[in-house]
C-alpha cells in the first residue's frame, strides 16, 4: 500500500519529466538547423558565344511538330 509521501513522490517526479521534456523540446526548437552545402553546379562553365541563345535543335522541332493542332 502507498502511503500518501509516496504518491506525492511520484507526482513530483512525473511533473519533473514532463518539465525535463518540454525544456528540451523548447531548445531544439531554438536551436538553428544545419543547411547542407550546395553542391556545385555539373557543367558550370558557361557556353561559347556561337552557341549561347536560342537553338533549334531536334528535340525543339520534334515539340513544335507534336504542338501543332
Amino acid at each position: 500500500m502507498t502511503t500518501p509521501n509516496d504518491s506525492a513522490l511520484r507526482r513530483r517526479s512525473l511533473f519533473a519529466g514532463a518539465g525535463a521534456v518540454g525544456a528540451l523540446a523548447a531548445a531544439a526548437a531554438v536551436l538553428p538547423r544545419v543547411q547542407p552545402r550546395p553542391q556545385p553546379l555539373a557543367d558550370a562553365t558557361p557556353a561559347a558565344p556561337d552557341q549561347a541563345g536560342y537553338q533549334l535543335t531536334e528535340h525543339v522541332k520534334q515539340y513544335y511538330a507534336t504542338a501543332r493542332l
